[in-house]
């Protein structure tokens, strides 16, 4: 492996190496000159203990030297037994690694310990609290979105609509449920919105097309009355609309809403239990369904809300992108606020890590080993010297150190003997 081959990252870790190396050599020569410079003083005198020193370091330095350079080579070349170990043991380096991941890293307790501590929730909460950060994973998620959205072909859509859901829906009896669904959706006034809507529609389109409600209403006045009555008369007509609509869009409590709420409750009940509703239901649901256009009409309908969706998501400040937006600062004012919340989130990721350390961890680990062994031996021991090697250089300059301290003391205990 080359320096042209080495990612930036390495190519430093290879100068701080090399740096390293050139420290741990100078100590060397240092001794080694050292040493020869004294060898010809009386061993009594302070030279003595100078030169017992120097060459006690050059012991020591050229010990660990062979001792670190045997982890990734023959030193000076020569094949001495029990050199070069990564190169000629990378496999079983690579499985014990492996087993040492396994067994210490990926473990379900380790993992859920780790995303406990980084309480996720808050970081999150605050991080969604910034307009920046929130933008970014809005345009992230409609990124996402539309090639999702990409990938869903019109046939597809088409098979699942024709093969799979429509023919789920007419072999299910759905009268129950449906009238199940109405109860809870009355009970919960879920349809006030609709209502509301429906009512503020028809409202503004009648003061907006006054004439479009008379000539509707005239047409259908007795010919043998005469004009200026049905003229009065579609005209009161129209006030009287006007002013019931009125009245049910502002008063809540409408008597008309009420008769509404009553009649959707008794659709609901008979839904659920009266056998002749019910079954005359399950026919108009079997005649909806069995019909040509119910399916074409589904996926006309998809692809319609496709485009709007994609269209919506591919414009830069688009009413959907800000909503968005918003929906997702509240997200993380609630991670915030809501303890229950941020208990509850954290504790599904905490599941999900679990389960995939719990599942798939042995075949993740399997990574480790299954790199190192696509190594050549000389690539594998240069990639770990890179990584390692620079902290290694520090046992070759303790040797130099010690060995000198070592040398040091042996001559006092020999002068002593002596």
């Amino acid at each position: 492996m080359t320096i042209a081959t080495l990612s930036e990252a390495d190519q430093e870790r290879a100068a701080r190496l090399r740096r390293m190396k050139l420290v741990a050599l100078s100590l060397l020569m240092a001794a080694a000159v050292v040493y020869l410079a004294t060898l010809g003083v009386a061993d009594a005198g302070v030279w003595g203990f100078v030169n017992a020193g120097a060459e006690a370091a050059m012991v020591g330095a050229l010990a660990d030297w062979f001792a670190v350079t045997a982890l990734f080579r023959h030193p000076l070349g020569l094949p001495i037994p029990h050199t070069a170990i990564i190169p000629k043991r990378k496999d079983d380096i690579a499985r014990n690694l492996q087993a040492f991941f396994s067994e210490n890293f990926l473990t379900e307790d380790v993992v859920r310990e780790r995303v406990a501590a980084t309480r996720v929730g808050v970081r999150l909460g605050e991080w969604l609290q910034v307009d920046a950060n929130a933008t970014r994973a809005v345009a992230e998620g409609s990124r996402l979105a539309r090639v999702a959205l990409a990938h869903v072909k019109d046939d597809d859509v088409n098979h699942l609509v024709s093969d799979v859901v429509v023919p789920r829906l007419e072999a299910e009896l759905l009268a129950g449920a449906m009238g199940d669904l109405l109860d809870a959706i009355v009970r919960d006034g879920a349809h006030h919105g609709l209502v509301d809507l429906v009512v503020g529609e028809v409202h503004d389109w009648l003061r907006r097309h006054p004439d479009t409600f008379n000539g509707i209403v005239g047409e259908r006045a007795p010919r043998w009355a005469p004009g200026f009555v049905s003229r009065r008369v579609v005209r009161w007509t129209y006030d009287q609309a006007m002013e019931w609509l009125w009245a049910i869009r502002r008063d809540r409590d409408h008597p008309t809403r009420a008769a509404l709420d009553d009649l959707l409750r008794q659709v609901a009940d008979d839904l659920q239990h009266n056998p002749v509703v019910a079954e005359r239901a399950e026919r108009l649901k079997q005649r909806l369904l069995g019909h040509p256009q119910t399916a074409e009409t589904l996926v006309s309908l998809w692809t319609t809300v496709r485009s709007s969706l994609d269209a919506a998501l591919a414009a830069e400040s688009s009413e959907l992108k800000r909503r968005a937006v918003r929906a997702v600062q509240r997200f993380g004012g609630s991670l915030l606020d809501d303890e229950d919340l941020r208990t509850r989130l954290e504790g599904r990721l905490e599941d999900a890590a679990a389960f995939v350390v719990r599942t798939y961890g042995a075949e993740l680990s399997t990574v480790i080993s299954h790199t190192i062994e696509r190594w050549d031996g000389r690539q594998a021991a240069r990639r770990i010297e890179l990584h390692v090697g620079r902290d290694l250089q520090f046992i070759r300059i303790n040797g130099t150190v010690v060995g000198c301290l070592a040398g040091l003391a042996i001559h006092a205990v020999s002068l002593l003997v002596r």
